[in-house]
């Protein structure tokens, strides 16, 4: 049994915890939140992803409160042309054996933590670095307390300092792309087409965009929108928007496509940033999972479920591992891991994938419960 220490109670942290645990290890979560709030709004789950959490236990509050996309579709921004059109829901469940679920962020992490026992979870526990010796690893907290661990596991995102403390300091690169998201009642959609599918409206060029797919059983509606932005200077890295600018941006677009703006009140921005693909997440008895070790640009919609994948490989990875045989497994997770995300990362940033009809089966079919480690 190893102690294992993980830094970052999102998605990709608190499933980590979940799997490693049922490999019968000791597990601590520090996240530096007081408590879970209903912040954020969009996790797009495609059957990847579930069929990962089906094994984790999630499914039964997952599928009460996300919706099922009935198809993943393409349209072209102008004329609204459809150019490809996926099944999903049942489809994807006989194909790849789990559906896709959309889901409030909110609604995900409380179904994973209510899989936690009490005590796993620490609020208010903001790592500041780590570092590792003879001894072990262990994680400094911003109040002064020091944590020893067999193992420390970075899942703390982008701007992560475990990723920071180990392979040195660097700063995620600006994409140019700003975007733009937004939920609205989904009888705010009138008779507008597909508002139970995933839906992505293509742009003349690659940085104007607009997604729309179900939340909340298919009560809502969620919106994602982008469009080039020449740096960013703005303090923070979410901002509120304007929503008249944000239909300027689109003034252009098919009539289908602007209702779904005109639906919009509340629009908050972002700018959108990547890394470039490591070579290596772990060094000794550290790793990274998640955005801290591969954040992506969310045009395939793979960046939470890159992560639940990395935590089901990881705890097969520290299946029967020791102290001593610990960072070795590591390695053979990384190695597992690595050229999968890092071939999504590029693909999400190029933003053609199905585009127009195309095979999803090398996203969509992989299972992390399975897959070689």
């Amino acid at each position: 049994m190893l102690d294992i220490a993980i830094c970052g109670g999102g998605v990709g942290g608190l499933c980590a915890a979940i799997a490693l645990r049922s490999m019968g290890h000791k597990v601590t979560v520090y996240e530096q939140a007081r408590q879970f709030g209903r912040v954020g709004a969009d996790i797009n789950l495609t059957p990847n992803a579930v069929h990962a959490l089906d094994r984790l236990g999630a499914s039964e509050d997952l599928r009460r409160n996300a919706a099922r996309p009935t198809h993943r579709i393409s349209r072209t921004w102008d004329s609204g042309e459809e150019t490809s059109r996926l099944p999903m829901s049942e489809a994807a469940e006989a194909r790849y054996g789990a559906p896709q679920l959309t889901v409030h962020r909110a609604d995900l992490l409380a179904a994973l933590e209510a899989l936690l026992p009490e005590g796993v979870l620490r609020f208010g526990a903001t790592v500041k670095t780590v570092g590792q010796d003879e001894d072990g690893a262990w994680a400094g907290l911003s109040d002064g307390e020091v944590i020893r661990a067999d193992v420390v596991i970075g899942a703390d995102g982008i701007h992560s300092p475990v990723r920071e403390a180990v392979f040195g300091p660097d700063h995620p690169q600006f994409t140019g792309l700003v975007s733009w998201r937004a939920v609205f009642p989904r009888e705010k959609g009138g008779d507008l087409p597909d508002l139970d599918a995933f839906t992505k409206w293509w742009g003349p060029t690659a940085d104007r965009q607009i997604v729309t797919f179900p939340l909340t059983r298919g009560e809502e509606v969620f919106v994602f929108a982008t469009h080039k932005q020449e740096g960013w200077a703005e303090e923070g890295w979410t901002l509120p928007g304007d929503i008249t600018e944000l239909r300027g941006h689109y003034a252009d677009f098919h009539p289908h496509a602007r209702a779904l703006l005109d639906a919009c009140e509340t629009v908050p921005r972002s700018a959108l940033h990547v890394r470039e693909p490591m070579a290596h997440w772990s060094m000794g008895r550290i790793s990274l999972l998640g955005d801290a070790a591969h954040p992506m640009v969310p045009f395939m919609a793979q960046g939470a479920c890159m992560a639940i994948e990395d935590a089901v490989v990881l705890a097969r990875a520290l299946e029967g591992a020791t102290p001593e045989t610990a960072p070795e497994a590591l390695t053979r997770y990384e190695a597992a891991r690595i050229p999968r995300t890092s071939e999504i990362q590029r693909s999400s940033l190029a933003n053609e994938w199905l585009k127009t009809q195309g095979n999803a089966d090398w996203v969509y079919g992989y299972q992390a419960w399975s897959a070689e480690v």
